[in-house]
């Protein structure tokens, strides 16, 4: 039996900085086939030279510099890759959406490194929010016939239940755990027949953490850099792999790398890590 694909993803909230507090020792000892990154914040040629040559690197920057940023970086060449979101013109979605197709032992597998906006209730920042995930579900469907074995990856932004987030209760009204964001999650990952989501015909795909940790509050992805969030585990799981059902039906292993002391941290996101027997 072949080895599992590992695909690894995470907010890196600037390369340059996590590679300088550790990410590339974390990435020597993890064994990854295939790493989507978000919040690049850098140039295509610094983000290459930091992973090193054995990495085939994909990278769709944001239009401003020192912002957003999507990478994936695979130990194979990509046969196709794709950024457009098909949102209208005047809506800038660079270094948010990255797909691309990888031959993995004469499989094909989509991936997407993903970085939705964090918006803001009430103002123009939540407006963007809402048309880049209207976009996404829009997607969805078109990716699955794509490809049947493909994965949604990233810092998506949202918490999905009451079980995604320490202190929930104070975050209804906030960006991230807003009902109508939730809802277009009920819509990702619920199916037509499915009772437990009924915010609209379900898409049928698979919260891959949910798989592996069904009911349980956490474990969480995300931490602020404020106060005792992190060493009291206060934190929001915002990091996920979409998966759809023939490939979340492969995953065998998932983890969240999360560090052991803050001072060990190099962001504020924890790698999601999962295995594929395809």
């Amino acid at each position: 039996m072949a080895r599992p694909l590992r695909i690894a993803s995470v907010n890196v909230n600037g390369v340059r900085a996590a590679f300088r507090k550790g990410m590339g020792e974390w990435l020597a000892g993890r064994d990854v086939d295939i790493l989507a990154l978000q919040e690049v914040r850098a140039e295509t040629d610094d983000l290459a030279a930091l992973l090193g040559d054995e990495w085939a690197v994909l990278h769709d920057p944001a239009t401003a510099k020192g912002r957003a940023g999507v990478a994936l970086a695979s130990r194979r060449t990509a046969t196709i890759h794709r950024v457009d979101l098909a949102i209208e013109e005047d809506h800038d979605t660079a270094g948010r959406w990255l797909e691309a197709d990888y031959d993995v032992d004469g499989h094909v597998v989509t991936v997407v490194s993903c970085y939705v906006n964090s918006g803001e209730a009430d103002t123009p920042k939540q407006d963007e929010k809402w048309r880049f995930l209207d976009a996404f579900e829009a997607r969805l469907p078109r990716l699955r016939e794509h490809n049947p074995l493909a994965v949604v990856v990233g810092d998506l932004n949202v918490g999905h239940r009451t079980l995604d987030i320490r202190n929930w209760r104070g975050n209804v009204k906030r960006a991230g755990f807003l009902p109508r964001e939730r809802a277009y999650f009920d819509r990702f990952v619920g199916a037509e027949d499915d009772p437990r989501y009924n915010d609209g015909a379900g898409l049928g795909w698979v919260d891959v953490h949910r798989r592996f940790h069904p009911d349980v509050e956490g474990p969480y992805t995300w931490w602020s850099q404020r106060g005792q969030a992190f060493d009291n585990d206060t934190g929001w799981r915002i990091d996920y792999q979409l998966a759809t059902p023939d490939l979340a039906a492969k995953a065998v292993r998932y983890e969240i790398d999360r560090a052991t002391a803050y001072d060990e941290r190099w962001s504020d996101h924890a790698p999601v890590v999962v295995d594929y027997q395809l």
